[in-house]
């Protein structure tokens, strides 16, 4: 499974915001953006330019692949798959990604990071609908019972981001269940129960060159 690497603090530096990628230490005064918010490089101040047409499209698909952790190729799946959906393509791009179970996970909190609750799913220690699932990508439906399983809900990093993420709040799709370590997909999100940064017709303009 391909997948980034390298420092992640770069990457929000790069973007000019905050992407959590680094979980607990985004809300610290530790985190990169508070420190130094320059583009990373040692010509970083001189890379600060205002950004037009095709330089502003591709900093905005570059910051939602990296806010999901997802590379190339595996983006323009997705993006090709939500052209051929009716409506609007950028709302549908999000709302699939939206649906990764890494992601849900981190929405309800079992996780301090995107890339935690990658990590946790690939090792297996969740379910859905009472099955083990552990892959990252796997597209959660509204009814979706998705929990810890048995064995994991006393796991040191769940309880941990339980305790850690409270205030941090679940979106409205879904509901967490704390007794079952985990939680229901109530429906698909809206666009305005995504709450991101982005504007993703900047991203379907790009791709439709």
């Amino acid at each position: 499974m391909a997948r980034y690497v390298g420092p992640v603090c770069r990457l929000c530096r790069r973007e000019g915001i905050k992407l959590f990628l680094k979980g607990e230490r985004c809300y610290t005064e530790k985190c990169a953006i508070e420190k130094r918010n320059l583009p990373p490089g040692q010509h970083g101040k001189a890379r600060k330019q205002k950004l037009v047409g095709y330089g502003l499209q591709l900093r905005e698909k570059q910051k939602v692949k990296r806010i999901y952790g997802v590379l190339e190729n595996q983006f323009r799946r997705y993006f090709e798959e939500a052209s051929r959906v009716r409506g609007n393509t950028g709302v549908t791009l999000l709302q699939s990604l939206e649906r990764r179970l890494d992601n849900v996970v981190y929405r309800l909190g079992l996780a301090t990071s995107r890339a935690q609750a990658r990590q946790l799913v690939r090792h297996g220690h969740f379910q859905v609908n009472g099955k083990k699932v552990d892959i990252p990508s796997y597209a959660v439906r509204a009814g979706d019972e998705i929990a810890a399983r048995p064995k994991s809900q006393k796991n040191a990093s769940i309880v941990h981001a339980m305790d850690e993420v409270k205030g941090r709040g679940i979106p409205e799709w879904l509901l967490f269940d704390a007794d079952k370590v985990g939680g229901r997909v109530s429906s698909v999100p809206t666009r305005d129960q995504i709450n991101l940064p982005v504007q993703e017709q900047l991203i379907v303009e790009l791709y439709s060159k």
